[in-house]
């Protein structure tokens, strides 16, 4: 038994299965006589004047071969256009040499993409402000951890399946990828707890930020608690700030609550009310931000609600929401409010002003999931892993620092 998830060893592997397959149409003699015959592992071997067993190892890479026996195979494989079966080698390897990735559905519900209403190849228009979106496809931290995992996998001789829980066909789009993969990465909050747990039954899973391992999964991510908490304490120590206010994401969340607690945490240190619930929440889109920013500024000119000292934001697309409104209705940032992110994606680095963030090394997230997933094909014994990546916080303008 696998001592890691108690089922058989094998379990956590995909496992090829036969599917099954039309009859196809008979062809006409003179079709039969033009089509070519695809090269076969036997046919490379007696170009090469080698045993089948050998053209295998090299094929495969694995078992030793002569360095003048690897080159003539190798020719011949070149010569006879041999293009090795992926399925018949995963039927015999129990692997598919295919990895997943399973990113949530970041958009609003009612997003869709719609095409754009251009009718001339290049057509000249005046920018009227930011379009309205905020779906999945705008968020550059999801395209890191993308970017992360594919470079991981290609390093190490592996494709990446990419899969958006996107209702309402989440479930069996998730499932239907499981078969096909040997391991799953699941950024956080994509998948419920059940799926998961099903998912998890049939090929290794790794968690990349959220939960830890407390939940019987595999985890890379960073400590959001003690991000926040340097950030708030840089606030109240450095700026002299004390009305700090918190905005969330999706509710539900682990990062989210995670960054919460730690916001919860360092108030209660330094002396700062503690709220029992954040100050806006929004769905970690730049979008929400624009939208919650447009709520604070009508509050403010009303007369409604007075300007917090900072806003302390859930994740850097919210915050440059947040920016953009503010200073195009003349709120200036920092020296109305100050605001700050997480995440440290590159528009931190070049918004106006730029943001004070914690910065985490996201692609690396993805980077190191996959090689979790390795680790487990290679030894499913392996006791859970817990990878912490290490952070920063960056103090900018957004701040008050110059």
């Amino acid at each position: 038994m696998n001592e890691r998830q108690g089922r058989p060893a094998d379990a956590g592997r995909a496992v090829g299965r036969r599917a099954g397959t039309r009859r196809p149409e008979a062809a006409t003699p003179a079709a039969a006589a033009f089509a070519p015959r695809a090269a076969t592992m036997r046919d490379v071997a007696g170009r090469a004047g080698v045993s089948v067993s050998t053209v295998s190892r090299v094929v495969n890479a694995n078992g030793y071969v002569k360095t003048g026996t690897r080159v003539l195979v190798e020719k011949a494989i070149t010569e006879l256009g041999f293009v090795p079966s992926g399925a018949a080698r995963g039927l015999v390897a129990r692997r598919t040499g295919l990895l997943g990735l399973c990113l949530p559905d970041m958009g609003p519900a009612e997003a869709r993409y719609e095409p754009w209403p251009l009718r001339t190849p290049v057509e000249l228009v005046e920018d009227a402000g930011h379009p309205p979106g905020g779906a999945f496809w705008g968020s550059r931290y999801f395209g890191e951890i993308l970017r992360g995992a594919e470079y991981a996998a290609w390093e190490a001789g592996h494709a990446l399946a990419v899969a958006v829980a996107r209702p309402p066909q989440a479930e069996a789009r998730v499932r239907d990828l499981a078969g096909r993969v040997d391991g799953l990465a699941v950024v956080a909050g994509s998948l419920p707890d059940s799926l998961l747990e099903h998912v998890a039954h049939r090929v290794p899973v790794v968690l990349v930020a959220g939960r830890r391992p407390a939940d019987g999964y595999d985890h890379v991510g960073v400590d959001n608690s003690e991000g926040i908490r340097v950030l708030v304490e840089h606030l109240v120590g450095a700026h002299g700030l004390r009305d700090i206010r918190f905005v969330a994401g999706r509710p539900g969340t682990r990062d989210d609550i995670d960054r919460f607690q730690g916001f919860c945490s360092a108030s209660r240190a330094l002396g700062l009310p503690v709220p029992a619930e954040p100050f806006l929440r929004g769905d970690f889109t730049r979008d929400a931000g624009r939208r919650l920013a447009e709520r604070v500024v009508a509050g403010h000119r009303s007369g409604r609600a007075a300007l917090p000292d900072a806003l302390v934001c859930t994740n850097d697309e919210t915050a440059l929401g947040f920016l953009d409104v503010l200073g195009a209705e003349g709120v200036r940032v920092p020296g109305d409010i100050a605001v700050t992110g997480f995440d440290g994606i590159d528009g931190a680095r070049t918004s106006s002003p730029r943001l004070t963030t914690v910065e985490q090394p996201v692609a690396d997230l993805g980077r190191l999931a996959v090689g979790v997933l390795r680790a487990c094909l290679a030894d499913p014994r392996l006791p859970r892993q817990d990878l912490v990546v290490p952070s920063r916080a960056l103090v900018r303008e957004s701040c008050g620092t110059h």
